[in-house]
């Protein structure tokens, strides 16, 4: 059970037992999308573009372009990688940047303003169509999403993927409540996904997870089946629950403490998110509550600080689409 924590947002207290677990953000989402159709999203129809994204936004750029000509950017490299294709720009090679971003502010607004700057149509994926990123761009595709806490991000880019992948919430959901785990779950220390190759881009999604959730108390890990091939596994410790997605385990971890679970037809990327998602709030639940204990101080000093001075707070509970 998680002791009492209070802490405050927006100048009241609340009780952090009133922070949902991640998997009851995924659940809330599914039943979201289910009574709100998303719109369609057609990555076709971009020439050749720059997709720009920080954290999960990268990931989910990665997947909703996946297998297209596209070129890649984050807030780090985004400037020197904008700058280095102006020979392509001017050649018309080159004429999209899609920028992906949950709240349109942070890096956003900068990605734009340079991508502008250098001739290029910018197209803004977010969930605000008030935010400062949406008043620049060339043109927005706002999708609707939930209240959920800082970072947890998943009806955001669970939207925007299944826009892309067309999946139906409703058979993801009836997918998820089908799931049982293993009764010694909650007795395992660390947790391993190995997912299908074609999935690959849902694990460096996990791994920040595991920072934003767990930090310095690193809890998952995940893999691809190609990448586990490589030497993942020289150590088995019954103390970590390997968890395979797709496939029948027979190679990784400790033989004890494997966990298979088949995936149906009609899942796609939005589907592995909302499951693997669903599990690390699951894992989330069976650990201290160290995210619950840190957000109100991260969310009023260390973030908005990172940003340079007058940035305003974030919110402990992000509002959902305006």
């Amino acid at each position: 059970m998680t002791e009492k924590i209070m802490i405050k947002d927006k100048g009241m207290e609340v009780s952090a037992e009133n922070i949902p677990n991640l998997d009851q953000t995924v659940m809330q989402a599914l039943d979201f999308f289910i009574a709100n159709p998303l719109p369609r999203i057609d990555a076709s129809k971009f020439k050749s573009p720059f997709v720009i994204g920080s954290g999960n936004a990268f990931n989910t750029g990665l997947i909703i372009f996946s297998g297209r000509d596209a070129t890649f950017a984050d807030e780090s490299n985004f400037r020197s990688t904008i700058s280095s294709s102006s020979k392509q720009t001017q050649q018309g090679e080159l004429r999209d940047v899609v920028v992906i971003s949950a709240s349109g502010s942070k890096d956003a607004p900068s990605e734009i303003k340079l991508a502008k700057e250098n001739g290029l149509k910018t197209t803004l994926l977010t969930t605000k169509v008030n935010s400062d990123a949406a008043r620049i761009a060339d043109e927005i595709k706002v999708y609707k999403s939930i209240p959920e806490p800082y970072t947890y991000n998943t009806s955001t880019y669970m939207g925007m993927i299944l826009s892309a992948t067309g999946e139906n919430p409703a058979r993801i959901k009836e997918f998820i409540e089908s799931l049982k785990l293993p009764e010694n779950f909650t007795d395992h220390k660390s947790f391993t996904f190995v997912v299908p190759d074609e999935f690959m881009q849902i694990c460096p999604m996990l791994d920040i997870k595991d920072n934003e959730l767990f930090g310095p108390h690193s809890t998952i890990r995940a893999y691809s089946q190609g990448h586990a091939r490589h030497a993942k596994f020289v150590i088995r410790d019954e103390n970590e629950l390997v968890m395979t997605l797709g496939n029948k385990n027979e190679h990784f971890g400790d033989p004890n403490h494997r966990f298979d679970i088949d995936i149906p037809e009609g899942i796609d990327y939005g589907g592995i998110m909302a499951l693997t998602y669903y599990l690390v709030g699951k894992i989330q639940e069976s650990k201290p509550p160290y995210f619950k204990k840190n957000i109100a101080r991260y969310v009023s000093e260390d973030g908005p600080a990172a940003y340079g001075s007058g940035t305003k707070p974030f919110d402990v509970i992000v509002p959902g689409s305006e």
